[in-house]
């Protein structure tokens, strides 16, 4: 067999999987045959100091964080199952000065605050203020008067994208050069949880500041959270609180605390939103501050959840904490996103318990999640399918990179997935588990893989984030063609550049044109670098000298779960065939490509989607 066609036979499972569809997807080999079997299933009981080992340890650093080599996951597996869980999740004692701060573009200015909705709001502040986004309207007489008020506010928008694209990609670095994953694997949980977009705030400070708070209360008590989000700018801006005042309440806060953060549909009536709405009055922001307008707030008697009295906002967030189904409903999203999507009644009962007796700390309820038998029972492993940015961000922590390649582009590849870190889909979140996975995602999850493994030149593409759009470039061609406004911005290719501009207020498209431009000179530059590891090193190191113990290691260092044995053959057959020889040899020729070539078809495995 030509090695060509060995190839094709071992990408044949991501083929199968991408024709069988979505029902049947999950392999069948999920679970590892070392790990114990379905008597452990929805027992929390602790497990012992016998039960500890390699496997183990694996599964929790993949659930607790992004995964980890083999170095890592035997450290762990060598300290006792105490040491193990409480290095996780007690892990403010490591020291982590190693991550970054974000390093700002500084590109907003205090006449941005409070940045308008729209351009039609922007055009209607100038107008009557003769001053608008920091901009002076022209002189009367002056072509196109509002002309720098639009430009602004497309700078605006094109900026603050631009910007939160680098937050998201420095949040990603962290995930990938943290020692402490927990921390930023609640992060990323928090915010599915109180879900909040750029499309929506369109200031990427607000983001940057809801991501610290998510951060700095991951792992704390709920309650200091809940309250922490529910004066966070971004928050009160993404549902509107600002316009929920005592004459006429808005009810999209009140109702996204019930159904989404807290309780959950089904466990309280329309009256109590309306009523938790009033309570939450007033309630909005100057910019980056937390602000109590007091001539704004309702402080009229309230009926919620069966209480009476003149509530207020951290009285509601008191009341709901005190129903049973709050905790149940909590720990019920964070048993889901950490061990599987069907837990039982009676192991959501044990856990809300825990959390329960614990005031709402969270690491109580993380460690009883992580210490039981059921965290590590055969359907709780390998059985739970990435996130876009789980799926990177775990391959780079297991390739041992210390920061995040963007070569490819972490944020086109996740979006092209599905997840774009600062911009869920709406305020519920990303759906996850089988929603990842279609056919065509599943083809689209190997051609990103292929692209870390085999990244462009940097010079064949530039830079992502330097490009105007097609129809912002035709006007750049045009005006340096020596065109006019009007005329370069025209929507074809008709017309004299001889005649003389429109008389018109101001010109949209040359202000989406301008946007970008000014965009670009204000936003710093991503560097733009490949994954840097050299596999044919980290082979040589594991001590495998052979094609079968090289794909061995590749699959223990990459799988949850084992290889069956024809696939796992047919991946030594192709290695064999690509460096011509069975030994891997002291410097054989081509083999860091021979190599690359058999990772990429275990990382398109529909086995390498599951952790």
């Amino acid at each position: 067999m030509q090695s060509s066609e060995r190839y094709w036979r071992a990408c044949a499972p991501i083929i199968r999987a991408s024709l069988a569809g979505t029902l049947l997807w999950i392999p069948a080999s999920a679970g590892s045959e070392n790990l114990p079997a379905t008597s452990w299933v929805d027992d929390l009981t602790a497990i012992t100091e016998a039960d500890w080992g390699y496997d183990l340890a694996g599964h929790l650093l993949e659930r607790a964080g992004f995964g980890g080599t083999p170095q890592e996951i035997q450290a762990l597996a060598d300290t006792s199952v105490a040491e193990a869980i409480d290095h996780v999740v007690n892990y403010e004692a490591i020291d982590a000065s190693v991550l970054e701060d974000f390093d700002e573009s500084s590109v907003w200015d205090p006449g941005m605050d409070p940045f308008p909705p729209s351009r039609a709001e922007a055009v209607r502040t100038a107008r009557a203020d003769g001053r608008a986004l920091g901009m002076d309207v022209l002189p009367p007489g002056s072509t196109r008067r509002l002309q720098p008020v639009v430009d602004k506010f497309f700078y605006g928008l094109r900026a603050n994208a631009l910007e939160t694209r680098r937050v998201a990609l420095w949040w990603a670095g962290r995930m990938v050069a943290t020692p402490r994953p927990l921390e930023e694997k609640m992060t990323l949980f928090w915010h599915g949880h109180f879900a909040t977009s750029e499309t929506k705030v369109r200031d990427y400070r607000k983001l940057l500041l809801q991501n610290r708070t998510l951060r700095e209360h991951a792992t704390g008590n709920f309650r200091e959270l809940l309250l922490a989000v529910m004066r966070d700018p971004a928050m009160l801006v993404y549902l509107d609180n600002g316009q929920n005042i005592k004459d006429h309440p808005n009810e999209n806060f009140g109702r996204e605390l019930l159904e989404l953060f807290t309780m959950g549909v089904g466990n309280y009536t329309e009256d109590d939103i309306r009523e938790a709405s009033r309570a939450f009055t007033g309630w909005t922001n100057d910019a980056l501050e937390f602000r109590f307008d007091r001539d704004k707030h309702d402080d009229g008697p309230k009926e919620f959840l069966g209480q009476s009295g003149a509530f207020d906002g951290d009285d509601i967030v008191e009341i709901i904490l005190a129903q049973p189904v709050t905790a149940e409903f909590v720990a019920s999203k964070v048993y889901r996103f950490f061990v599987r999507e069907d837990p039982s009644a009676t192991t959501i009962t044990g856990l809300a318990s825990v959390f329960r007796e614990a005031d709402y700390e969270l690491k109580p309820l993380l460690r009883a999640i992580f210490l039981s038998r059921d965290f590590y029972s055969a359907p709780s492993v390998a059985t739970q399918v990435k996130s876009p940015v789980q799926l990177h961000v775990s391959t780079y922590r297991k390739l041992g990179l210390s920061r995040a390649p963007t070569i490819p582009d972490f944020n086109a590849q996740t979006r092209r997935l599905g997840q774009a870190l600062l911009y869920p889909p709406n305020v519920a979140g990303w759906s996850g588990g089988r929603t990842w996975i279609t056919p065509a995602t599943l083809l689209e999850r190997g051609n990103s893989m292929r692209d870390v493994l085999f990244p462009q030149d940097p010079e064949s593409f530039g830079h992502p984030d330097r490009r105007l759009p097609g129809i912002y470039a035709r006007v750049a061609e045009r005006l340096a063609q020596g065109m006019n406004i009007t005329n370069a911005t025209r929507s074809g290719d008709s017309g004299s550049s001889m005649l003389a501009d429109a008389d018109e207020e101001y010109n949209t498209r040359y202000g989406g044109y301008r946007g970008y431009v000014l965009a670009y000179e204000r936003v710093k530059l991503v560097p733009r670098h490949s994954a840097d590891f050299e596999l044919a090193a980290i082979v040589r190191e594991s001590g495998a000298a052979t094609a079968s113990e090289a794909v061995d290691h590749l699959v223990k260092r990459f799988l949850r779960t084992p290889l069956a044995a024809a696939d796992r053959q047919e991946l030594v057959d192709l290695l064999a065939d690509q460096i011509g020889s069975r030994e891997l040899g002291d410097n054989r020729a081509g083999l860091e490509t021979a190599l690359r070539s058999v990772l990429y078809v275990v990382l398109c495995s529909p086995e390498y989607q599951m952790g």
